[in-house]
């Protein structure tokens, strides 16, 4: 944000605690923020935005004026306002003025030492229904992607950390195949984005609706597809995978670094191998992965090292033209602006059924994937950084933990 905004939120602020709120989240949904983070400190209230994965400082409030942007959080978000000791959960509907849409945002308090942390998570619909190729599927996984679609029953699993954009691939995935002729049910914690014809479900632990009782009583519901929000116990994942073998399609998400370890997982949690290849169609491990910024981008030089990385697992090949951005007005000198899914989709053939039949080790699983023709996440994320789409670094950072030592071993 400039100053001339930075100044109007904080004249704003002494003039209305309310309009100063709505300013703070408007700006941040017209900056393009996943998150808001309003945090106590010792003399203020400093409010960030996670933009593009990454938090930017945007402004600092009198301390006096700090119980009050918290209350008024709260208030919106119908939490208790006197409970200041116990973190609290809660949603906003907020109206965007500037798109004419409502936006639902998720409000999570916490107590820290100088007071109250708020968190605000944009769920942002516009950003949650996206085509399949507008997700960043490269053309051989998006063609492999959308021949697993095609199957009647089975379960595709998405994985990846938290905040890489598995939702956006689900909800897509459910837009994409969604037609009258087919009951559709979903379970999930929280509802992110309201789709049209699909009966979603919020689960609710207070009232004892868990995901493995309301997937339960979906299955007496007739449905063609279920989207499961996210495996978080070992019944869950017995309920879906004993639902995809019984003739339906079933989608859900795993917390896994890569593809090979959402199977591990899932033999970890006492799954049987037979159930597992019986059941699993594919899985999709993704990152996102920050774009130049199209109107700054420049060519330049990346670090020798990186260039080394890039042709061991890319090839010995000509060394092409790298681009970053240079930062602009456009990109707020960030030089980059809005991100893209990058992946790795490992598939089952009977070879790798007898592979996981007799081992849970995901560097196993990995090596046959990739025999098999899987692109890890790295050379997918190292093929757009070539085409100028993001640097090399970005890259390295997002995905070389992740899986690269296991293909390396």
């Amino acid at each position: 944000m400039s100053n001339k905004k930075n100044s109007s939120i904080q004249e704003g602020s002494y003039d209305s605690v309310i309009e100063t709120v709505q300013e703070i989240l408007q700006k941040g949904i017209d900056n393009g923020a996943s998150d808001i983070h309003l945090e106590p400190t010792r003399d203020g209230l400093t409010f960030r935005f996670r933009i593009d994965g990454l938090l930017y400082l945007q402004q600092k409030f009198p301390k006096e004026l700090m119980p009050m942007i918290i209350s008024r959080l709260k208030v919106m978000a119908e939490l208790d306002i006197a409970e200041r000791r116990l973190p609290q959960d809660g949603n906003i509907s907020f109206y965007d003025n500037h798109r004419n849409q409502e936006i639902n945002i998720r409000v999570s308090t916490i107590p820290v030492i100088y007071g109250e942390k708020i968190v605000l998570r944009i769920l942002n619909p516009g950003g949650l229904l996206k085509t399949l190729p507008e997700i960043g599927f490269n053309a051989e996984n998006l063609l492999r992607y959308a021949a697993m679609l095609k199957h009647t029953w089975g379960m595709i699993l998405v994985t990846g950390p938290a905040g890489s954009g598995k939702s956006t691939t689900i909800y897509s995935t459910i837009h994409h195949i969604n037609s009258p002729e087919k009951n559709i049910i979903t379970v999930e914690d929280p509802i992110e984005c309201r789709l049209d014809n699909v009966n979603q479900i919020q689960v609710n632990l207070k009232a004892g609706l868990t995901f493995a009782t309301a997937l339960r009583a979906v299955l007496r519901q007739d449905p063609n597809i279920i989207m499961v929000g996210e495996i978080r116990d070992a019944e869950t994942a017995e309920i879906a995978v004993r639902a995809a073998l019984t003739g339906h399609l079933v989608f859900t998400t795993l917390h896994t670094g890569d593809a090979p370890r959402a199977v591990s997982r899932l033999l970890d949690m006492g799954i049987p191998p037979y159930l597992v290849n019986s059941s699993l169609v594919g899985v999709l491990s993704q990152r996102l992965l920050r774009l130049n910024c199209p109107h700054c981008r420049e060519a330049y030089t990346p670090q020798p090292a990186e260039i080394s990385l890039y042709h061991e697992v890319c090839g010995d090949g000509e060394t092409p033209v790298f681009y970053r951005g240079a930062g602009c007005q456009f990109c707020s000198g960030r030089g980059y602006l809005k991100r893209t899914a990058i992946h790795e989709l490992m598939s089952f053939d009977e070879s790798m059924q007898e592979l996981i039949q007799k081992t849970h080790s995901s560097q196993l699983i990995r090596k046959h994937a990739l025999s098999q023709g899987m692109k890890p996440l790295i050379q997918d994320g190292m093929e757009r950084a070539a085409k100028g789409d993001s640097t090399l670094s970005d890259v390295i950072k997002e995905t070389y933990n992740s899986n690269y030592q296991d293909r390396r071993s």
